[in-house]
């Protein structure tokens, strides 16, 4: 029985650790969404309700190709441009990514600011 309790025990902190990594990925991504993308998007309540989840899915797939072409066209601005053609989009995708799409318009979920 005591055997059984720490291997319950041990699962629930992992299980805890996982969504604590999870959250930090999403708080990373909705900063990064503050400082590139408010201006043009609105605030991350608007701009993460352009999609839904799937549709996040599919424009971040391929290291984030499908953003990059919709943000390469003459209506973005060459700040615009510049980030997402840069290496920091690349190394920040993932987090921009987790962001977008746990507040996507069919998530029923809302960031709690900006």
């Amino acid at each position: 029985m005591k055997k059984e309790t720490s291997i319950l025990m041990a699962a629930i902190v992992a299980l805890g650790m996982i969504s604590t990594t999870a959250s930090a990925e999403i708080r990373k991504g909705q900063s990064t969404y503050l400082k590139k993308c408010k201006r043009c998007h609105g605030n991350g309540t608007k701009g993460s309700a352009m999609k839904t989840q799937s549709e996040w899915t599919e424009l971040f797939a391929n290291d984030g190709k499908k953003m990059i072409e919709i943000h390469m066209s003459d209506e973005v601005d060459d700040r615009g441009q510049k980030y997402f053609k840069g290496k920091r989009f690349k190394k920040k995708a993932p987090h921009l990514k987790d962001f977008l799409w746990q507040y996507g318009s069919d998530s029923g979920n809302v960031p709690s600011c900006g």
